[in-house]
């Protein structure tokens, strides 16, 4: 039988990189983010406003319009990357300079956007994936054995049930269906969020609370775990970090506000706590 592994500071802490001192943002690593459309602006300022405090060297935003200015205006360290229409419809060029990709918040899910997503797919580049692009792949279970190695995916109770229907109690049997369909680790979010990995292994999150439970909470934590992969770390660590860190801000903004009287905008900028935390 495979191990249930807590995520915990005794996990984390030994497996931290530092950075060195004669390194440059070009050692760091380079995030695409694709998220966001006209109608839903909010997803891709969220996804890269957590990005940017990853860790990662560079991030750039591919999204329309709309969601580009809203980016500015919140976050002027992100690179931009503009979509013609009013809604992921095309992938941006120089892939090769990337070395991580996240997609899905905020994305909608117009015909175009599943061709493009499909495509993007097919760059090979490690991917994590969330909302839209997640039930985008429910439209098309047969893209899921196409997904590149050493990629994430993010579902809620809700987006599992679209890819991997089961019943209630059957969560824990869905998500594994879903590591062995596709070969990736997957995040379900939740109460004590679990990670699946192709271990086989599932890693127990000992941080967060029911304050979290607004929208845009996911998004953040598709940003920062993808930041983090770009960042250099292996993606298992990765993520493993990210649903701690993500965590542990909402853990710190209920016990000082209550659970009420937060949103998920305020998490990026209480992520640096978790490293605090963990003594760094």
């Amino acid at each position: 039988m495979k191990d249930i592994i807590p995520i915990h500071e005794g996990y984390l802490r030994p497996r931290y990189l530092h950075r060195k001192e004669d390194s440059h943002k070009g050692d760091y690593g380079h995030l695409l983010i694709v998220a966001g459309c006209q109608a839903m602006p909010g997803a891709a300022v969220l996804a890269t406003g957590a990005a940017l405090v990853s860790g990662c060297g560079l991030v750039t935003l591919h999204s329309t319009a709309r969601a580009l200015q809203a980016v500015v205006n919140n976050f002027p360290s992100a690179m931009l990357s503009e979509d013609p229409g009013a809604h992921f419809s095309r992938i941006p060029d120089g892939l090769a300079r990337y070395s991580t990709i996240a997609v899905g918040p905020g994305l909608g899910r117009e015909a175009e956007t599943a061709d493009a997503l499909h495509e993007l797919i097919g760059a090979g580049i490690p991917m994590v994936l969330d909302a839209d692009a997640l039930n985008l792949l429910s439209e098309h279970p047969e893209w899921l054995s196409e997904i590149p190695a050493g990629s994430v995916m993010t579902p809620h109770l809700g987006e599992l049930r679209r890819l991997i229907p089961f019943e209630k109690g059957q969560e824990e049997m869905a998500a594994r269906e879903l590591v062995a369909r596709s070969g990736c680790i997957v995040v379900l979010k939740g109460y004590h969020t679990r990670v699946f990995s192709p271990d086989g292994n599932c890693y127990v999150n000992s941080t967060g609370n029911p304050g979290m439970a607004k929208g845009g909470s996911g998004d953040v934590l598709t940003g920062l775990v993808a930041g983090l992969i770009a960042r250099g770390y292996p993606v298992l660590t990765a993520t493993a970090f990210g649903v701690w860190l993500h965590g542990f801000a909402g853990d710190y903004l209920t016990e000082t506000r209550t659970a009420e009287a937060w949103s998920s905008r305020d998490l990026i900028d209480h992520l640096w706590r978790g490293y605090k935390g963990l003594g760094l």
